[in-house]
């Protein structure tokens, strides 16, 4: 057996083997072509060899026999152009025969581990061959049988093996898409199974609500992601033969409707039972919105149209029928399918010309006197602001629903927005965003600070739906910001009186992420403007004046710093103040000032433990560098102007990034992905307009710097390894320039700059950091997967033209490491790198 174990494994290895290097991630499931080597191609001819690995799947225990399995997922996977057409055909024969043998003796598959496989190999069945070929197959009809059987009895035990219940499902989604395609006379068989398989995952998740509640189990509907995958999988396969779908959905659902009405006005209301039936009911309405999110333009008939209005119509008689229980009672599994509902409906009955004719509002307008999809809006709106009142206490409907409002604020098609702000519920909304209205935005001590974050996207999707027609009205802005200039007020005498620390510090969290929101949204130079006005200066002192007193509480510090990044993005252009407006230099101003407050207190901490080096210090910095890089990059704010009158803001806030820079260790850089993305293009910005100030830094600081792009030059991140290539070549061009200028010697070249003449001395001094920059930069792109081909070319003529011994040197140990027969072929790359190359012409030279 253990000789059995390392053979199988070998050939499992083997097999697994990426032959063409074109996998990424090895882990993944999704690439299902094995390359195998064309020489392999006899073994694989012969009948005997995948008769072999079926004998030793019957024959071996458990442990074994799944690695036999695993073997045949692989050969289920072997490319297609190994085989000539008839060959391709007795080899897929060849399979379809072993599956049968294995579905005719189930007894293996009650193992786990046999079980999983055996789904895998039938999932990559479908994947490697296509439908036409399978039936084409002696045995399909018996074959589709047993598998549609296999299928129906593992959906009956949704407790056992859940994961694998998605190779199944993904067998038969791709079986049915593939109907429309299918040319041969032969039948596909799929009609009569594909809506037995839908009926059986249907009534085989009602049966286990019961199950669940009554024994405490873990709920299935709790694993969204689990659920959506598998539903989004279902909507395909419950397309084929829809009306018996349909027709065996609306039974079940006016069943588990009526039922859940008796109970709901009987006399002994059984709380036990009242939950069972919601539990139902929000399986039912999950497939009602998988359904509909599941119509397909090309194949989707009239008749289908009005079955999903048919079906439709239910789930907005429920919506009416829950919230007629409001405030008393709510379930929060059936409001959160209820969204999904409603989201899948306006992807695909919103919004489009096409839908206008729909029969779908046919039904609708008979049952519910919705006509259109005006009606169909004030549905969703109504439906939104119902949750937002009454389920403030409920995390997750309060986000669900929030997100559904800002997918409707994107606004696309663009008349849909015009549509919505006519509403009365969206009306009602912009005039009355308070915790009066809406508890979810009150800041009393039973909320978590952490509670707070929905607010953001709930301000962006109002501010969008405010835009709409906002125009220059600035009484209009006025008005809509008056709830939070009453909250400002009020933190503002609060600061001034007897301070009560914790009621300003939530009301200063909400603020911020209200206004991070609102900011977000604004994205013209008018509607900024105005939001500029309202903040600068009252508003913006006290968040300057809350970082002080509470740095040492991320909580508080991160949402005001997200605001200040958010308030320096240029988006759109939005920040070109007019000519005569210094807006844009008091802006930077506060962002500097706000640096370096941050950054100065931030160090007094002093050194943190490894697990709160993050949440207190690393992530705070991150947030500043990516402000700050927004600020530099914006083209906003003339530098130069700082120097000229002696404002010293610019200065002190690139002390700040140095001093902040200085207290994080290389590892840690690299290691925070959120520090990494900010501080890499923040120092590729300084490299590319502010040279002056980089020369002007202390050695060590600079071999800080230099070793911290020397190090993000091999990161698997390509934003990194991108901006370190970038940076490099600015610091690279920057010092040939200033060589060649040297070199030149004429009169106006005589006052040789200082900052040149620094970096150049520097160098000298240090030249392996450069040296080991170029050895890196060969090494990827010689020996390694270089991702980024064009970033990393560009610093390497400039490394290249500066450091001629070095790499000379370099070029002939790299030559002699590879073996005699490669050394011929490496050493004419390198003559092809440098061929036409003039010495001392960097810019003209660097594209060839």
């Amino acid at each position: 057996q253990s000789l059995a174990m390392q053979l199988l494994k070998l050939v499992l290895n083997c097999l697994n083997f990426d032959f063409i290097g074109n996998s990424a991630d090895e882990s993944a499931d999704d690439l299902c072509t094995v390359q195998i080597p064309t020489n392999w191609r006899t073994i694989f001819l012969e009948p005997e060899t995948l008769d072999l690995f079926f004998d030793l799947y019957h024959s071996l225990p458990p442990m074994l026999s799944q690695l036999a399995l695993s073997c045949l997922v692989q050969f289920a996977s072997t490319r297609r152009s190994l085989f000539s057409n008839p060959e391709r055909a007795k080899y897929l024969g060849n399979l379809i025969k072993g599956v049968k043998q294995v579905l005719e003796n189930p007894q293996g598959l009650s193992d786990p581990g046999n079980y999983h496989e055996f789904c895998r190999f039938l999932a990559r069945l479908k994947t490697n061959y296509q439908l036409g070929e399978l039936v084409m197959v002696k045995d399909y009809p018996e074959v589709i049988q047993l598998i549609a059987n296999f299928t129906i009895t593992s959906l009956q035990h949704w407790e056992f093996a859940p994961n694998s219940v998605h190779y199944l499902l993904t067998l038969w989604q791709r079986m049915v898409a593939s109907v429309p395609f299918v040319k041969t006379a032969e039948p596909h068989l799929l009609d009569t199974y594909a809506p037995e398989i839908t009926k059986a995952y249907i009534t085989s998740r009602l049966e286990c609500v019961p199950v669940v509640i009554r024994d405490g189990l873990e709920d299935p509907l709790d694993d969204t992601a689990t659920v959506f995958q598998q539903l989004e999988q279902l909507c395909t396969v419950s397309r084929c033969e829809y009306e018996k779908t349909c027709t065996f959905l609306v039974q079940l659902f006016d069943q588990n409707a009526q039922n859940y009405q008796k109970l709901l006005h009987s006399s002994s209301r059984n709380p036990l039972e009242i939950t069972v039936q919601e539990g139902c009911l929000a399986w039912l309405v999950y497939f009602v919105g998988t359904f509909v999110g599941g119509r397909l333009t090309y194949t989707s008939t009239d008749e289908h149209d009005a079955m999903d209005g048919e079906l439709s119509c239910r789930v907005f008689q429920l919506i009416s029928l829950m919230d007629a229980q409001l405030p008393q009672s709510s379930n929060e599994k059936v409001e959160l399918a209820i969204l999904w509902f409603l989201d899948q409906f306006r992807k695909t009955y919103v919004g489009d010309q096409l839908q206008h004719t729909s029969k779908v509002y046919a039904r609708m307008s008979e049952v519910l006197g919705i006509t259109d999809d005006n009606h169909v809006l004030e549905t969703f709106m109504t439906k939104i602001v119902t949750n937002l009142k009454y389920r403030g206490r409920c995390e997750p409907v309060i986000s669900r629903t929030l997100q559904f409002l800002n997918d409707l604020s994107v606004g696309y098609p663009f008349y849909l927005l015009k549509k919505l702000v006519k509403i009365e519920a969206v009306k009602f909304m912009l005039q009355n965003h308070t915790n009066k209205h809406f508890p979810f935005l009150g800041v009393s001590d039973n909320y978590s600070l952490s509670d707070l974050r929905c607010r953001t996207v709930f301000y962006t999707a109002l501010t969008r739906l405010l835009m709409v027609d906002l125009g220059e009205d600035e009484d209009e802005f006025e008005n809509f910001m008056l709830p939070l200039t009453v909250s400002f007020e009020s933190v503002t005498q609060i600061f001034n009186s007897s301070f009560e620390q914790e009621e300003a510090k939530r009301m200063l969290i909400g603020l911020a992420r209200d206004l991070r929101g609102i900011a977000f949204a604004l994205n013209t130079k008018t509607s900024y403007t105005m939001l500029f006005d309202w903040m600068y200066p009252a508003y913006i002192s006290v968040l300057q004046r809350a970082i002080e007193l509470w740095y040492r509480e991320p909580a508080c510090t991160t949402p005001i710093l997200k605001l200040m990044a958010e308030f320096m993005q240029n988006r759109s252009q939005r920040l070109n103040f007019d000519v005569s407006s210094p807006n844009g230099i008091l802006l930077f101003r506060e962002a500097s000032k706000m640096i370096c407050t941050y950054g100065n207190q931030i160090l007094s901490l002093g050194t943190l433990s490894k697990d709160q080096v993050y949440p207190l210090k690393l992530k705070g910095i991150s947030i500043c560098y990516s402000a700050l890089k927004s600020a530099l990059c914006g083209n906003y704010v003339s530098f130069g102007v700082f120097k000229l009158y002696g404002d010293n803001h610019f200065d002190n806030v690139l002390q700040a990034f140095v001093k902040m820079l200085l207290s994080v260790s290389h590892s840690d850089l690299l290691q925070y992905r959120k520090l990494s993305q900010s501080y890499y293009p923040l120092l590729e910005c300084l490299t590319q307009d502010h040279m002056s100030f980089i020369t002007s830094l202390e050695p060590r600081v600079l071999i800080y710097i230099l070793t911290s792009i020397s190090e993000g030059l091999t990161a698997v991140d390509t934003i990194v390894s991108s901006s370190c290539c970038a940076s490099l070549d600015y610091i690279v061009t920057y010092l040939f320039k200033h060589v060649a200028k040297e070199g030149k010697k004429t009169l106006r070249c005589r006052e040789i700059s200082q900052d040149g003449q620094r970096l150049l001395y520097f160098m000298q001094r240090n030249p392996e950091v450069l040296q080991q920059m170029m050895s890196i930069l060969m090494n990827t792109i010689i020996f390694e997967d270089c991702r980024n081909q064009w970033s990393v070319s560009r610093p390497l003529l400039g490394l290249i033209l500066l450091n001629e011994k070095y790499f000379s040197e370099l070029r002939a140990t790299l030559i002699t490491s590879q073996p005699d027969s490669k050394r011929e072929v490496l050493d004419q790359c390198f003559r092809n790198l440098m061929e036409g190359v003039e010495q001392n012409l960097l810019v003209k030279n660097r594209d060839r």
